[in-house]
């Protein structure tokens, strides 16, 4: 669930606590470019304001020209298709002939709209299910790995924080990219047990773990949905972290550095301990992608800009290194 959504599910909580009613309306399927995926949360009051999105603007328009028109009356959820012609497609801008399904539902439940907040808040997975045949919703565990499901009648998405990320390191690159991934949908833990740093830790939103780096990234379990990033310069350890990330499923594991130190850093993963060198060649490093950052922010940026493309399957190393202001020289 990312950002968005969440900001999705906050209006629509403060919407019912004030007595509007709304339709809930989420993005089922999507064939050809969409611009948003399935799951996509949109909500649509009563007095025609929005919160949310399912496409780029000309698909809410039509929603809440036909809200306005009183065509999405009483409690029963429905499926809503557009562009599945080539002039749907060009009238609601749907790019390259895309076509959406929407399941909307006229009088979604607060009160488990409040629930699915709570669990979500306590950070748990969340399946909720939707019925069409009987209007039946209702929420579920979920697990990592779990994605959304559409047979055409019953609509399963998953909520929650079901991407993390840990940062090896309390630094201000990391105060940037714990910042930024929150608002990316990332669940943030951060490991310093350099008391000199991580003291002084206040981001919001974020997780601190007590430990040395690789006893954080085995108190983890990671899994496809994980990331690490190291980013103290300290190769004593950036190196403890890498050692146990490498051999995780975690779907990105980066390292901060120049490419002479990230080489060196190769050499001794390979030569002094247990890993292969499939394993070895998992590490992205220098980490990010190479956009010339310099600054602290930018340089988070090209962290999550290459965790985002390989979260998509956009999955190519970085060819130059990020410059980092605050490195060290240490090999």
């Amino acid at each position: 669930m990312d950002s968005l959504d969440t900001q999705v599910l906050d209006a629509a909580r403060n919407w019912a606590a004030a007595g509007h009613r709304f339709a809930l309306i989420t993005v089922a399927r999507t064939w050809g470019s969409a611009p948003r995926p399935p799951g996509a949360w949109m909500i649509l009051r009563d007095d025609g304001q929005v919160q949310g999105s399912v496409s780029g603007g000309c698909i809410e328009d039509d929603l809440i020209r036909r809200a306005a028109a009183g065509e999405f009356t009483g409690k029963a959820p429905r499926l809503l298709r557009y562009g599945v012609t080539a002039d749907e497609a060009h009238r609601f801008g749907l790019p390259c002939g895309g076509t959406l399904e929407l399941v909307l539902e006229p009088a979604p439940d607060a009160g488990l709209l409040e629930q699915l907040a709570q669990r979500i808040g306590t950070g748990q997975l969340v399946h909720r299910r939707v019925m069409l045949a009987t209007g039946a919703v209702s929420l579920e565990g979920g697990s990592a790995g779990d994605s959304q499901q559409w047979d055409g009648q019953t609509l399963v998405t998953l909520h929650g924080p079901a991407w993390r990320l840990l940062i090896i390191g309390a630094g201000q690159i990391s105060r940037y990219l714990a910042t930024m991934a929150q608002a990316l949908g990332y669940r943030v833990y951060i490991c310093d047990p350099r008391s000199e740093y991580a003291d002084g830790w206040d981001v919001p939103g974020t997780e601190r773990i007590a430990a040395m780096p690789d006893d954080a990234v085995t108190e983890l379990g990671l899994d496809p949905r994980s990331a690490v990033v190291a980013l103290t310069h300290d190769p004593k350890l950036d190196d403890l972290a890498l050692l146990e990330a490498l051999k995780s499923p975690a779907f990105y594991v980066g390292a901060l550095g120049s490419k002479a130190n990230n080489s060196k850093r190769r050499e001794r993963l390979l030569q002094y301990f247990d890993l292969s060198q499939a394993e070895v060649d998992r590490l992205h490093g220098p980490v990010g992608l190479p956009i010339g950052s310099r600054t602290p922010p930018e340089i988070a940026i090209s962290i999550l800009a290459e965790m985002t493309a390989v979260k998509n399957g956009q999955n190519f190393k970085s060819t130059a290194a990020i410059a980092d202001p605050y490195a060290c020289q240490v090999a």
